[in-house]
């Protein structure tokens, strides 16, 4: 998101704040960019809003980008002269490229994070995170796939909607997903699954809508969408696929840029960010895991969710060094 003064860029699924500060201090308002869920309902801003607003006299925009992908790309672009203060939306298979633009600032005292495998990054601080699922449609398939394998190898008559790696942080997590069960084998395995591909899509929500729409009995999302539904609407139709090689683990951050380093008010948002006010709103707004402190309890339905039976995740690094020949393999067996 974007903002005159304080700033956030989001991609659509996040939302991208902008703080702007009061008429006196609008000198030092911060833009952030961000993406935020929102096809799963509202989006967290006004609450988010209002509680960044409460302790610092300072308002809020709100700008989207298509993805987490995305949104690299734009500050990537913008170069040194980026308006955003802050990026929020990235994830830890983007860190790495995102650090080496130098285009982001250490965050100083920032602390508080709580993620699985715990968290250690001078220059990123978690604010949510989740595991990558197939989500299925419980009227129009009976027994969902139980492995990656069995996803693959299935009948494909038994459609899903995937994302692009290109553009799309899922599509990505999805690639990595592949990649770290089947390595070398990784071209294979996309080859059996594109005849079961209905179709690939720019972002997360043109997806998601596809399958909610009954386009396809499946679509690559997250293993908290169903929590969506039952808080939601009420219903347990659509449910999370448990894959027996375990799921792939996404942790979205955010980041301090060189031109929000300036910006005291960047630091403090920051921190704001790890504390309750922010993170009690993520479970039922961004309908992911909060990476904070809490106040409030989570809603009994998440206790309903697939839990992995192992996590899977690829260093930022690994990643880094990897992406471009990755992506270009999925590319060139896709593209046929």
């Amino acid at each position: 998101m974007r903002t005159i003064l304080p700033r956030l860029v989001l991609a659509p699924g996040l939302v991208a704040l902008m703080a702007g500060a009061a008429p006196p201090l609008a000198q030092d308002q911060p833009t952030r960019y961000t993406p935020w869920r929102s096809t799963h309902g509202p989006a967290p801003r006004p609450r988010v809003r209002k509680g960044v607003g409460g302790r610092c006299g300072c308002e809020l925009d709100f700008v989207s980008v298509a993805d987490g992908v995305a949104l690299l790309n734009r500050v990537k672009l913008e170069g040194a002269s980026t308006k955003a203060d802050i990026v929020l939306g990235l994830d830890t298979n983007l860190t790495a490229e995102a650090k080496a633009t130098g285009l982001f600032a250490p965050h100083g005292t920032v602390s508080g994070a709580a993620v699985p495998g715990g968290w250690s990054d001078d220059t990123f601080v978690p604010f949510d995170y989740g595991y990558f699922a197939v989500v299925y449609d419980t009227e129009k398939l009976k027994e969902p796939p139980k492995s990656l394998k069995e996803l693959i190898e299935g009948s494909a008559a038994d459609k899903i909607v995937i994302q692009d790696p290109r553009t799309s942080t899922p599509g990505l997590g999805l690639l990595l997903w592949v990649k770290s069960v089947y390595g070398d084998k990784a071209p294979e395995a996309w080859a059996k699954l594109k005849g079961k591909v209905l179709t690939v899509t720019p972002g997360w929500s043109e997806a998601y809508g596809l399958f909610t729409k009954g386009e396809a009995p499946m679509v690559l999302s997250y293993t908290t969408s169903p929590a969506y539904h039952m808080i939601a609407e009420k219903t347990e139709r659509y449910q999370a696929a448990s894959f027996e090689e375990g799921e792939y683990l996404q942790i979205e951050v955010a980041g301090i840029t060189t031109t929000g380093a300036k910006n005291p008010l960047a630091e403090k948002f920051m921190a704001f960010m790890t504390g309750p006010k922010f993170q009690d709103v993520i479970p039922e707004t961004n309908w992911m895991f909060p990476a904070g402190k809490t106040d409030a309890p989570l809603n009994p339905a998440f206790d309903k969710l697939v839990k992995p039976t192992k996590t899977l995740l690829f260093s930022p690094d690994e990643v880094a060094a990897n992406r471009k020949a990755w992506v270009d393999e999925w590319l060139s067996v896709m593209s046929k």
